[in-house]
């Protein structure tokens, strides 16, 4: 949702919940999506978290699609924009994007 108030292109990104589902029916789902749009990016949020295992499983079948994963709405946004035609190439680019997005405030730094 964020990113479709942000930019006209959240109608690149599917969304998936995994809140009761189990690890294989994550699995089945992202599977059915990445079939059904022609996806070539899963994007997930925790590193280690089930959405991220579930990727892992669905990318292994299928050499066309790329996991990116600790995604923040830096990355996505970066993303949606990119005029890059190689998708791999556009998630790359956002997770750089992302990296140099974290900025740490306070803490007695003075900035």
């Amino acid at each position: 949702p964020a990113v479709a108030q942000i930019t006209v292109r959240g109608v690149c990104l599917a969304t998936l919940t995994n809140r009761g589902l189990c690890g294989d029916a994550i699995v089945g789902v992202l599977a059915s999506i990445a079939q059904a749009t022609g996806a070539r990016v899963i994007f997930t949020d925790l590193p280690g978290g089930s959405a991220t295992i579930a990727a892992r499983r669905v990318i292994r079948t299928r050499d066309s699609l790329t996991l990116v994963a600790g995604v923040s709405l830096a990355v996505l946004l970066d993303f949606v924009m990119s005029q890059d035609p190689d998708p791999r190439a556009s998630a790359r680019h956002a997770a750089e994007r992302g990296k140099s997005a974290i900025t740490v405030i306070g803490g007695g730094d003075g900035r």
